[in-house]
């Protein structure tokens, strides 16, 4: 039997290439990921860990828990305690670290780097191990600054140059007198660092004496443990923890490796729905390799094979296709793993240095899925074809289906397809990630029942496009007569390219419908013509608003201020505006009371009103973070969202109890609108500083859209895996549908069709079917981007469906495109069998 698998195997070559190529394509891409994610990850795990070298403990300011209604604050690393480290037993030095955003701008005033990843720190003293100098000196004083090798490169910076940088919002212009090299993260990921002396860098950072982190060299001799029990004895336990330097590598790749587990997870997912893609190709292929050779598998029962010999023969078949495309899907997924890391360099993105990353466990896994998954899609075809009496088989009276098995198979697919609808509906009406397993549970159920009912659904389906297929005449009627022929075969070919398109059609509604909600809500909550913010999310100096105040066209600004308050036991962030202004520059619904804020009168939104049993009118007392009390009455109840939420106050009333008054935003109102003009003033107000973002409604929905075009743009990459290994199922059908046909199109040929009309047949056919797994992939992406945008619109109060007709529009001309392109090499094929050679084949 394993010979006569094999033999199976050579003689069918040019049919089984196409369920090679579905497999390896699905292997590919789970093995591309793991190899992309495993590189990068070790990447960036070994520049962390050289991070760590010159730390072998690392002290940091005990983080301190609130107590009843006082909020405690988090004692300071003061230069005493440096001392103190300095001097501990078996300790060799002790540096103390500063750090904070600091924003460079390169010789056009734009920002370098990507917000977040724009750092600034302390040269420690003339020579910092940490930061090694290719050139230059360490800075020295207010007007000096040394900056990192690859921002220089990047920004064509060198030693002597004067450079823009921002630090909480105030604009330098410092001389650079170093460049350094660094391991550090946010650099090797595309960030910058800028680094002043210590002195410089504790002022600019507003933590004059103190210390963010003091780290502490060994003493030849003394191990990491050791040095680290001598400063928990020698500092005050209950203001400072002592880390290792191992311990901090090891919890900076823990955290590495958490965050690139997610985009793992992602890629796996797509990965996932290849090769689920991939699973009806390999079932449809065996099944109609099976049917092709019933009598000869009906003959080796004759001469005494048994139903599992014959199922184990297929099931070899299977296992030596799975193999050889889990061989070439892990070699393919190599590329893919390389291509991705070049990408992400080409995108802007810089990636540490380091091997490509092939592990034992992505080979595994490569071959495994290669070979699970196509002897379990083998499995039921060779079983079924075990399962045929070999006088049946021998005259091919078991070719229809019985009417038991449809009735069984359509009512296992109804049932599925009703429990699938009734979890959705049930998950539309929870609230937040409640629903959203059981949205997930309820998606699968729906698809599963759609592709076990497809069969039953291909008739009417089809049959509705028998008017158009008319005008194609007798090519056109035999195109419908072919594609429902076998409704399985059908159901089968369409379910791939169904999948596809229900994922990219409810993810294109979900996009759509959070544009317009995001579009919305800045429309209906704001009526300030510009919202200033910091580039990388962090809180602006409270200078900002004066400076805004003083611009010309400027007509009313309020600050948004955050701040910590105890309120019955527990913390809430309290938001500070001007409460003569507020109203002016927001237009937020209020459902009870009025809006009023100033003095003691606070408006809060609703959901916190709900949490607290607040209404209008209702009193409660604030405990500030200085420790003092105020009593403060709700004038009103408004309806908060994603930019405005909590209880706003005014700044007059929270600021005096603030060490060090910041602001989140600052909206602005001008007497001319929005403009590009107003815009460009209100930049040179700010001092054109590159850290900050004046931005107008229409900009936030832009960065919000932007944001969006890209994330489907990855999407649809990523989906079109799904959608080439569709196309590869058509093909396949179409080629073995016409194989299986030869006698049929010979008999068509000899009574007068023509070679136009029968490749017009077989396009036709293929049309048809794209069509109608294109018919059902958009029907139940809608259904699931609406269902999902109930879920979402239990958190977004402005949420409101969008469907984007033009696109649903594109994605089934999409689909006929799948269709006439899969048609084109078995139409070809057809139209040049040879009409007597296929009137005698069998």
């Amino acid at each position: 039997m394993f010979r006569t698998a094999l033999r199976n195997v050579l003689a069918h070559k040019a049919r089984l290439l196409m369920t090679v190529l579905a497999v390896m394509l699905g292997v590919a891409f789970v093995s591309g990921t793991l190899v992309f994610t495993n590189t990068l990850s070790g990447a960036l795990q070994n520049s962390s860990a050289k991070g760590f070298d010159q730390v072998d403990v690392a002290v940091t300011a005990e983080v301190q828990d609130d107590v009843g209604d006082r909020i405690v604050k988090t004692p300071e690393l003061t230069q005493a305690l440096l001392e103190q480290s300095a001097k501990a037993p078996g300790a060799a030095s002790a540096i103390g670290v500063v750090n904070g955003f600091t924003a460079i701008a390169d010789k056009d005033g734009k920002l370098i780097g990507g917000g977040f990843q724009s750092q600034g720190g302390n040269y420690w003293g003339d020579k910092d191990a940490r930061y090694p100098l290719a050139t230059g000196r360490a800075p020295s004083g207010a007007g000096e600054v040394a900056i990192d090798s690859r921002t220089a490169e990047r920004a064509g910076y060198g030693v002597g140059d004067t450079v823009r940088i921002s630090v909480d919002g105030p604009v330098l212009a410092p001389r650079i007198t170093g460049i350094f090299t660094t391991d550090d993260g946010n650099v090797a990921a595309g960030g910058s660092l800028a680094l002043f002396d210590t002195a410089t860098a504790q002022t600019l950072f507003g933590k004059p004496g103190t210390y963010d982190e003091i780290d502490v060299r060994a003493a030849a001799g003394t191990s990491q443990s050791a040095l680290k029990a001598a400063l928990d004895t020698a500092l005050p336990k209950d203001e400072v923890e002592t880390t290792t330097g191992r311990q901090l590598a090891d919890d900076q790749a823990e955290m590495i490796s958490a965050s690139m587990s997610g985009m793992k997870q992602g890629l796996l997912v797509f990965a996932g729905i290849a090769l689920f893609v991939g699973t009806f190709i390999i079932a449809n292929t065996f099944t109609m390799l099976v049917a092709q050779r019933t009598k000869e598998l009906a003959l080796m029962r004759a001469v005494g094979a048994s139903r599992r010999q014959v199922t184990r023969s297929v099931l070899i078949e299977a296992f030596v296709v799975g193999t050889v495309a889990g061989v070439t899907g892990l070699i393919a997924g190599v590329g893919i793993g390389a291509g991705l890391r070049s990408l992400l360099g080409t995108l802007g993105a810089t990636v540490p240095d380091g091997p490509l990353v092939v592990s034992g466990g992505t080979v595994a896994t490569a071959l495994v899925v290669g070979v699970v998954i196509t002897m379990l899609a083998a499995w039921l075809p060779g079983r079924r074809a075990a399962k045929i009496p070999p006088v049946a088989a021998m005259s091919s009276v078991h070719a229809t289906a019985s009417t038991k098995s449809l009735v069984l198979r359509n009512t296992l697919g109804a049932l599925f397809s009703a429990a699938g609808v009734a979890v959705v509906l049930v998950a539309t009406t929870m609230s937040g990630s409640d629903g959203q397993a059981p949205m997930g549970l309820g998606a699968v159920l729906l698809i599963l029942g759609v592709f076990i009912l497809t069969p039953l659904l291909s008739r009417p389906l089809i049959a509705a496009a028998a008017p158009v297929l008319r005008i194609f005449g007798v090519s056109g009627k035999l195109a419908r007569q072919n594609a429902v022929r076998n409704p399985r075969r059908t159901a089968a070919t369409a379910s791939a390219l169904m999948i596809g398109l229900t994922l990219i059609t409810g993810m294109t509604v979900m996009a759509g419908s959070l544009q317009k909600s995001i579009d919305k809500m800045a429309s209906s909550a704001i009526r300030a013509d510009y919202v200033v913010s910091m580039a990388n999310g962090n809180e602006l100096s409270a200078d900002i608003d004066e400076k805004l105040k003083a611009a010309a066209g400027v007509t009313a600004t309020s600050p948004m201020r955050n701040a910590p308050g105890r309120i019955d036991g527990t913390t809430e962030y309290l938001t500070g505006v001007t409460g003569s202004t507020i109203g002016a520059l927001t237009d937020l619904e209020v459902g009870q009371g009025s809006f009023e804020v100033g003095g003691g009168q606070v408006v809060v939104d609703d959901a916190t009103a709900e949490s607290h049993g607040w209404k209008a009118g209702s009193s409660f007392t604030v405990n500030y973070e200085d420790g003092k009390k105020q009593q403060l009455t709700v004038s009103g109840v408004y309806e908060g969202n994603e930019l405005i939420e909590g209880i706003l106050l005014d700044n007059a009333a929270l600021t005096p109890h603030l060490a060090d008054p910041t602001d989140m935003r600052v909206m602005v109102k001008t007497s001319g609108g929005a403009s590009d003009a107003t815009k460009d003033r209100l930049e040179k107000a700010l001092g054109s500083n590159p850290a900050i973002k004046v931005q107008s409604k229409q900009d936030l929905s832009d960065e919000v859209a932007k944001m969006f075009t890209l994330m489907l743009n990855m999407l649809y990459g990523l989906l079109a895996m799904a959608v080439i290994v569709a196309v590869l199922g058509v093909i396949n059908t179409l080629a073995m549908s016409v194989f299986e046909r030869s006698q049929e199109i010979g008999m068509l040929r000899a009574i007068g069709l023509d070679r136009r009309s029968v490749k017009r047949m077989v396009r036709l056919e293929s049309l048809v079917i794209s069509l109608f797994g294109g018919v059902l992939g958009i029907g139940l992406g809608v259904f699931f981007g609406w269902a999902a945008g109930e879920l979402l619109g239990t958190r977004m109060a402005t949420y409101e469906l969008v469907v984007p007709w033009a696109r649903m529009a594109v994605f089934l001309v999409l689909a006929a495109g799948v269709g006439i392109l899969a048609a084109l090499w078995p139409a070809r094929r057809a139209s040049r069998l040879n009409m007597l050679t296929a009137i005698k084949s069998e």
